[in-house]
């Protein structure tokens, strides 16, 4: 057994606890798998699916958060959680690739204006997100209907404050800095 502590936080979406383990998930990025499918080749996250009421697993240094269907409760849920963790982490490999991680462009190939937009999430939104347990990717720029589209990622995914404080803020934020009349779109 490896020797390893676990400190669990809530997050402000009821359904979505944070892990804060004592080393690294995920020795670079962030991993979510949103199916039992996508986390099948990452052990801990698929022992993690095993879990009744999981509905999805996300990786981010040494945070793992869980989001439950709603209908789990979290005393067992935690346990359940912790018991999954302290059985499959010595064997966890950190060198996590996910699909989505690997098809990412690299943003020097990106246009102007969303290098633009990606520094100023990095800088301004980012940074809560992930330590709420959840983050947000940049999906696509629609440069002539000035749309920008995201796509949140762990806690933030089924959080009820994504779609109104949450998309506000970022909408706010991108309006000042970036262009006045921006929409931001969750897909």
């Amino acid at each position: 057994m490896t020797d390893i502590t676990i400190h669990t936080q809530i997050t402000p979406n009821p359904n979505a606890w944070k892990f804060v383990l004592s080393q690294d998930v995920i020795a670079a990025g962030k991993a979510s798998f949103d199916t039992e499918a996508e986390a099948a080749t990452v052990p801990l996250a698929a022992a993690l699916f095993a879990i009744a009421h999981v509905s999805q697993v996300h990786f981010f240094e040494n945070v793992i958060t869980v989001t439950q269907d709603g209908d789990g409760g979290w005393r067992e849920l935690e346990d359940n959680v912790r018991a999954v963790v302290m059985d499959s982490i010595g064997t966890h490999d950190t060198a996590i690739t996910t699909v989505d991680e690997a098809s990412k462009p690299d943003r020097s190939e990106l246009s102007p204006d969303v290098q633009k937009i990606e520094e100023i999430l990095d800088r301004t939104i980012r940074p809560a997100l992930q330590g709420d347990g959840g983050d947000l990717d940049v999906v696509k720029y629609e440069d002539e209907k000035k749309v920008l589209m995201v796509r949140y990622q762990g806690a933030c995914g089924t959080c009820p404050s994504a779609t109104m404080g949450t998309l506000m803020a970022i909408q706010g934020i991108l309006q000042d800095e970036f262009e006045p009349d921006i929409e931001v779109i969750p897909v």
